[in-house]
Formats: structure tokens, sequence, C-alpha cells
């Protein structure tokens, strides 16, 4: 059963966003997008209080992703992609991931708090931030 309810085109939608922000760090990076994808969806807390939809939380001004204003984005969702898509959308989490809203990709090592929110790992080149549980409990 999937964590949150979504379409075709809105899994699509995802796969192209995890590609687009982390195809450099492999499948397990790209399924961390994912991850922060839908906790941003879940959350209902901090920056993501109005988001209830994967559309909404992909295209999300300010504070939305930085690859949907590159042209690779755009292109077409690969069948590989898809599958990934459908994993996260399933409810499976990958550590530093797991309750993680943020990410970014320094130019060095990961900072202990980025926004106020802890660092709670990195994986190859994406470091990631989550709430704390009190914060935000729906994540």
């Amino acid at each position: 059963m999937a964590v949150i309810a979504h379409n075709t085109a809105e899994v699509e939608l995802l796969a192209r966003l995890m590609r687009a922000e982390a195809e450099g760090d492999g499948q397990l990076g790209m399924l961390m997008v994912g991850n922060v994808g839908v906790n941003r969806v879940l959350g209902d807390c901090l920056d993501f209080t109005d988001i209830r939809t994967l559309q909404q939380m992909v295209f999300q001004r300010p504070g939305g992703f930085e690859a949907t204003t590159k042209g690779y984005f755009y292109q077409r969702a690969r069948p590989q992609d898809i599958l990934l898509a459908r994993r996260v959308l399933a409810g499976e989490r990958f550590h530093p991931a797991t309750r993680s809203l943020w990410f970014f990709m320094p130019t060095g090592a990961c900072p202990a708090q980025w926004y106020g929110q802890w660092n709670t790992g990195r994986y190859k080149s994406h470091c990631f931030f989550s709430p704390l549980v009190d914060v935000c409990p729906t994540v």
C-alpha cells in the first residue's frame, strides 16, 4: 500500500526529480532523494504545512528543488527511475534520509546543522538533515 496517494503522472514526476537531483549518487542516492520528497508530503510541519501532493512538493516555491529549474529534469522518466519512485512511494526508507526533509551538496564536510535542522548523515555527495521528532512527528 502506498504511503501517499498518487497517480501515474506523479510517479513519473517523482522519478524525474530523483534522477535529476541524485543520478550521480546512483540508485541508493536517488532513493534517498525520493525519501525526502515523500517526507515533505507526509510532514505537515515547518516549511511543508501546505504540501499535500507530489506535484506541490516537486514545484514548491520558495524552498523547492533546484533540479526543476534545469532542462534535464524535464526529460522523460526512464523505466528504472519509475521503479525506484514506486519503491519509496510504497514506504521503503533509506538511512540517512529516513526522516529527512532536506539535503544539499556541500563543497566540503557536512555541517552539523543546516537552517536549524540536524545532520543525519551523508551519502556520497549529499548531506541529509532531519527535524526533531517532536517538531515533525508525522515524518
